[in-house]
């Protein structure tokens, strides 16, 4: 037996691992110096690779070179990012979470990239894993609120709190199943309510398929929760692609579905139903066989629909799809022919292009009135096939619409009623309490003037997958003029109504035939945008004063020498005329001068922008030569605020601060450092302060919009806890003039951003409000007062404003007694804000804090 008390040996092993140490410790010591080298001169790919070596080798420096690893891979990742090396990039961000796997700003970032890229359901997942690893992490908080709009739509909160839907559809397939329908296929299953009511209701087979991944794994989550995982097979699969017996073993008996949106087949109902009617629904029943049994045959729930629609005019549906006015800030706009939205069913537009948009009519701005009946458009039945496939071949159907008021004709406002079964039917009415909006159908002709016994000509088809109404002419004393052709100029046949509003009396301005045919489109945001013409006009004195300023300080020495061009520069979002209405405002106090006061440069990228801003210039006097686009100049689209020349400074900057969604944009505060240091001394950014407003509401319409409410609008289904993890603090694209609430205090400053003046600005404000109406305060709206400079503010609350509200939502109400004092602590980063909301008397109870994320409209 060996003495357990003799030294070992020094074997050859042992020396050969302690030169391999000191190897491996060389080796990661030259490393890291070379990557600290390739940093400094900006080789980060290199870098990366250099940290990679050092970290797998000496996993213990990864507190150490955690910083500068980070630093290292996002660098690398823009780089590769923009030579296009998608793959690459992700290589680098899986090899950085196998070293970090709870690196929650890694994991984010990883997620940021994928959202970018479209991929949102693998974003989602990397966003809800920071927010695991750090609950407090304000950056992946902001983006996963981003991402829940996209991967679970608000409808689904307001389809699932609509007890009345949700009953009906029970109802309905209650009897069906009682009937002999034992086999039943839901699809688009959403949460699994529709497939849990076939299983309450005792059918032998249930089977579901949801193609949104979120929504499957959720489903998922919702039958485990209620007991039903084992007795409903649930299928990640778009309907269109399952097969039997792959993925269910034989046909079913009944389809149950509600692929449906507000204009009906926008969703493809009419190519799922033609799908499983072939493929995966047993056959109808045969008239002549009247023994056949239920379970022998197919149906569908809904059984059919009818489609209704009535001609409306709306002056909030106008001012978002036709320009309402004549000139904006001095600009004549008479010069640009016709400017139309996207949303367009006339025959010579684009396939793609979407006939409709949806608005809840009840809560239009300024509201709404009828110019005719109420009309049927269209019957459908979902368990004919022969009907199914017809529908896209059928002949366009004309309808006469007897006009019973005068007006100004701006859309067809349409709604369905879905048939379940003869005794349970659904409507999507602008009067119902439903969870549904209208299909919105603009009339974009800028003859759109009727009188009570005028007929309007309607054409209904179906085509690609839409439903398609179009005005498509006026009857008037016999005389048809048709509305396509009245867009080349006002018809001379009929009389000019005095009373009409301006959008109608545009036609006659345009008097020549070549500027009547240019026609351009622009966003309905756009639109509107244009419309508001108390934000151009404030926009055109504020600009007007500082170059009165700048122009005093400029005169030259000599009575022959021009002075300095003024350098402006507008970095708006999308389509903008500010730069151009600046640079006509140079050219109004340069009277006599071959050049204006004023350079101004556009951001506008899309070539059919700069083409109308030219028009429009061209129209107004304006010089080629003093409009410019400044992204022809600018070599990196990302880097966007630069100098406009080596030695020179700007003397303007235009910022475009407050998405039409009702929140900061992403950022601004970085934007606006930068444009400060971009100045000219006595320069000036537009605008320069933005003070946010707000004021606490009782709302039940915004609780129901934001999360479902228990269980008892859901049948007592568990469903709840598991969607609302998908619950945004904040809603937006509100709008407060016509939101269901109550008022329960005055308006109160929130908060204050100065664009101009860094120091004033703060990241934390304790704001007293005293309790005006006792309830419950479910919400807290709040809006903008934008000051282009200290005489000229616009709100974003106006009636003509562009802008949408939003509000702070309470998942915990609180109740308030008038004369009560609740403390809101407002916090503000970056660009998003966080409010708390405590009552006075009691502190700390009833704690609400919840957040307003600044993701961008991609609604």
């Amino acid at each position: 037996m060996p003495n357990a008390t003799t030294r070992p040996k020094r074997t050859r092993r042992h020396r050969r691992a302690q030169r391999e140490d000191v190897a491996r410790n060389e080796l990661v010591s030259r490393s890291l110096e070379s990557a600290q080298q390739c940093l400094f001169s900006e080789d980060y790919g290199t870098a990366f690779v250099h940290y990679l070596l050092v970290l797998n080798l000496a996993p213990a420096l990864k507190d150490f070179a955690n910083e500068s690893f980070r630093f290292t891979l996002f660098k690398w990742a823009e780089e590769l990012d923009s030579l296009g090396r998608i793959q690459d990039l992700f290589d680098c961000y899986e090899q950085a979470m196998e070293l970090f796997p709870v690196d929650e700003i890694i994991v984010n970032s990883m997620g940021e990239h994928l959202f970018r890229m479209g991929f949102r359901d693998e974003a989602a997942g990397h966003f809800y894993k920071a927010l695991k690893l750090r609950p407090d992490f304000p950056e992946a908080k902001e983006n996963f609120y981003r991402v829940a709009n996209w991967l679970v739509e608000r409808w689904h909160f307001l389809m699932l709190n609509d007890h009345g839907r949700n009953h009906k559809y029970q109802l309905a397939i209650k009897k069906a199943v009682e009937g002999g329908c034992s086999s039943v296929l839901d699809i688009g299953t959403g949460t699994g309510i529709l497939g849990m009511c076939a299983k309450m209701a005792g059918a032998a087979e249930v089977f579901a398929c949801e193609l949104s991944k979120t929504m499957y794994e959720l489903a998922c989550e919702v039958l485990s929760a209620n007991g039903m995982a084992d007795c409903i097979k649930i299928l990640h699969r778009k309907s269109l692609d399952m097969e039997i017996p792959k993925d269910i073993p034989n046909r079913v008996s009944l389809v149950v579905t509600e692929t449906v949106d507000a204009g009906l087949f926008g969703e493809g109902i009419i190519e799922t139903l033609i799908h499983a009617w072939k493929h995966l629904l047993l056959p109808p029943p045969n008239p002549r066989e009247t023994l056949s049994s239920p379970s022998q045959t197919g149906r569908v729930i809904p059984a059919g629909a009818t489609v209704f629609g009535v001609a409306v005019q709306c002056p909030e549906i106008r001012r978002h799809h036709r320009l309402c006015v004549s000139s904006v800030g001095g600009l004549d706009l008479s010069e640009v022919g016709q400017i139309y939205s996207p949303v367009s069913c006339l025959a010579d537009t684009e396939d793609s292009t979407e006939p409709y948009t949806t608005e809840r009519l009840s809560r239009l701005r300024g509201g709404y009135s009828q110019l005719t009946q109420p009309f049927t458009a269209l019957d459908i039945d979902f368990n004919n096939l022969q009907e199914l496939e017809g529908l896209c071949s059928r002949e366009v159907v004309q309808l006469r619409l007897c006009v019973t008021q005068d007006g100004v004709l701006d859309a067809l406002a349409v709604w369905f009623q879905l048939h379940l079964d003869q005794d349970n039917h659904l409507s999507t009415g602008p009067q119902e309490e439903t969870c549904w909006e209208q299909a919105i159908y603009p009339v974009q002709s800028t003859f759109n003037t009727v009188k009570r016994g005028d007929e309007i000509l309607v054409e209904v088809s179906c085509k690609d997958s839409y439903l398609r109404l179009c005005c498509v002419a006026i009857i008037r004393d016999g005389d048809t003029i048709h509305m396509d052709s009245a867009t080349k100029g006002a018809p001379k046949s009929l009389p000019v109504n005095p009373e009409v509003d301006l959008c109608s009396a545009l036609a006659g301005l345009q008097t020549n035939q070549e500027k009547a045919s240019l026609a351009f489109m622009l966003e309905s945001s756009e639109i509107a945008l244009l419309n508001n013409t108390a934000y151009h006009s404030s926009f055109q004195k504020a600009m007007s004063k500082l170059l009165d300023s700048l122009q005093s300080t400029r005169r030259p020495q000599e009575s022959n020498a021009q002075p300095d061009p003024v350098y402006v520069l507008d970095v708006s979002e999308g389509f903008s005329v500010l730069s151009l209405i600046s640079a006509q405002l140079g050219f109004n106090k340069q009277i006599g001068s071959n050049s204006g006061l004023v350079k101004a440069y556009s951001s506008v990228e899309k070539e059919h922008h700069q083409t109308l801003l030219k028009l429009l210039a061209k129209g107004n006097g304006v010089l080629e030569s003093a409009l410019e686009f400044w992204l022809t100049h600018v070599e990196d689209d990302s880097a966007v605020l630069q100098r406009p020349a080596t030695e020179k400074l700007w003397s303007a900057i235009i910022l475009d601060c407050i998405e039409t969604c009702g929140l900061i944009r992403q950022k601004l505060l970085e934007k606006a450092s930068l444009a400060r240091c971009l100045l000219e001394d006595g320069g000036q950014i537009f605008p320069e302060r933005i003070v946010i407003h707000g004021m606490l509401v009782e709302s039940d319409t915004l609780l129901l919009e934001n999360a479902v409410q228990g269980t008892e609008p859901t049948l007592g289904f568990n469903i709840a806890p598991f969607i609302n993890q998908f619950t945004v603090p904040v809603h937006m694209f509100l709008d407060l003039s016509t939101l269901e609430c109550r008022q329960l205090s005055e308006p109160v400053e929130l908060f204050t951003l100065d664009l101009m003046n860094s120091s004033a600005n703060y990241t934390d404000k304790q704001v007293k409000v005293q309790v005006s109406t006792s309830g419950k305060v479910s919400a807290i709206p709040f809006w903008y007062q934008i000051h282009l400079d200290c005489w000229q503010s616009v709100s974003t609350y106006s009636k003509d404003s562009h802008w949408k509200q939003a509000a702070v939502v309470l998942q915990q109400p609180l109740t308030v007694s008038r004369g009560d004092w609740l403390q809101l602590s407002v916090r503000l980063h970056k660009s998003s804000i966080s409010i708390t909301a405590v009552k006075e008397e009691e502190p700390g109870a009833n704690d609400v804090s919840t957040e307003v994320g600044s993701a961008t409209n991609d609604t």
